[in-house]
């Protein structure tokens, strides 16, 4: 079996997420937690997208960010060994 994954990501897919980023400011995007509603709606407004999309960037952002932390370490381990169906998750 080969380790090659093949995905075709069409070139419009990132444009999106890309026109929030640069809608904010560097410290907000150091720092996301200072966002508050106004600035979400100034991100929104200059990216010509949604607060509700804003808000879902941010939310898959502090996601990723916490699957990262739970990487390192043990828990790395203990995802892989789940997904390889060594143990951790019961059997039904």
């Amino acid at each position: 079996m080969s380790d090659d994954i093949d995905v075709d990501i069409d070139d419009d897919a990132f444009k999106g997420i890309e026109a929030i980023i640069h809608s904010m400011t560097k410290q907000e995007r150091t720092n996301p937690k200072i966002l508050n509603g106004s600035r979400k709606k100034r991100i929104a407004m200059g990216s010509g997208s949604t607060v509700v999309e804003v808000n879902q960037l941010i939310k898959q952002f502090s996601q990723m960010g916490k699957m990262m932390k739970m990487m390192q370490g043990d828990g790395g381990k203990q995802m892989m060994q789940m997904m390889q169906g060594k143990g951790g998750m019961p059997k039904i």
